[in-house]
């Protein structure tokens, strides 16, 4: 059965209560009050995330909530999901903040996770009531109550227009932690506008400790495969794999292993379609070179 969770209830959330306007009510299934903790973490991201990405998301959410962290994502597929589970591998209780009313929780394919959040002590929560069909401005919304629950937010894998640069933004204005992983066009974009760089749950501690992670990429060997290859790719406009071959001189599996090494040191970013930039990371680096 559905819960209601008023904003005047000892019930609601501290952190989201202490924010500038928060929904005057919750809705939510499992545990209430909710699960608690020390540091409360947003692990969030895109749906149509690479397995890689979405390996690290539940690498990290599992060593955070290892670590006495309250892991908060979406109920998303991708990336949200892959945090959920991390959660869930290390014993610990997660919340998932959907969007649209609890009745048909969204979306239908990841009930199964659902069902198992709340058995495991977990919590599925809304700010809208049940009946509400999720609307594009409900994810907002959902976004923003994502951001205002946690002490940070870590955006694993983003496009440049990604719903998750919303929760960022939005834990942004509410002055909390924003950190990101290298290597996509939203993440590099928070990046350079002073996220914190997070690849592991120490990164993440360190960083709220006053001790961020520096960046350590280097530009590749000059005459060298790779940077060959990075300098046959644009930070504007995106190129396909046989696009940079033909202008790297390489050929075409050669090309590709340069990019695919060069999207593992954050100097590429790969993008839908198969088509590549060079990162902002890598812009920076290359004119501090000059």
């Amino acid at each position: 059965m559905t819960a209601v969770i008023q904003r005047t209830a000892p019930e609601y959330p501290a952190r989201l209560g202490a924010t500038p306007q928060p929904p005057p009510e919750l809705f939510a299934l499992g545990a209430v009050p909710l699960p608690d903790a020390d540091l409360i973490v947003a692990i969030v991201g895109a749906r149509a995330a690479s397995g890689r990405r979405m390996a690290l998301a539940r690498e990290v959410a599992a060593e955070l909530a290892a670590g006495g962290a309250l892991v908060v994502s979406g109920g998303a597929i991708g990336i949200d999901s892959a945090a959920h589970l991390g959660a869930l591998d290390a014993g610990r209780p997660t919340v998932a903040v959907l969007a649209g009313g609890l009745d048909a929780p969204y979306p239908p394919r990841n009930r199964p996770l659902f069902d198992e959040i709340i058995e495991r002590g977990g919590t599925l929560l809304a700010a809208s009531p049940p009946g509400t069909a999720p609307q594009r401005r409900f994810f907002v919304a959902r976004n923003a109550v994502i951001a205002g629950l946690c002490d940070a937010t870590v955006v694993v894998e983003a496009q440049a227009a990604s719903g998750s640069l919303h929760t960022a933004r939005a834990a942004l204005r509410y002055g909390r932690m924003v950190a990101a992983v290298p290597g996509s066009p939203g993440c590099e974009a928070l990046l350079a506008g002073g996220a914190a760089v997070v690849e592991s749950a120490a990164d993440l501690l360190s960083a709220r400790a006053g001790r961020p992670r520096q960046p350590t990429a280097r530009l590749p060997e000059p005459g060298s495969r790779e940077a060959l290859v990075l300098d046959a790719l644009d930070g504007r406009a995106p190129s396909t794999g046989p696009a940079v071959a033909a202008r790297s001189g390489l050929g075409l599996r050669e090309a590709t292993r340069a990019l695919v090494g060069l999207e593992l040191e954050g100097l590429a970013l790969a993008l839908p379609g198969q088509a590549y930039l060079r990162s902002p990371l890598a812009e920076r680096l290359r004119v501090g070179a000059q």
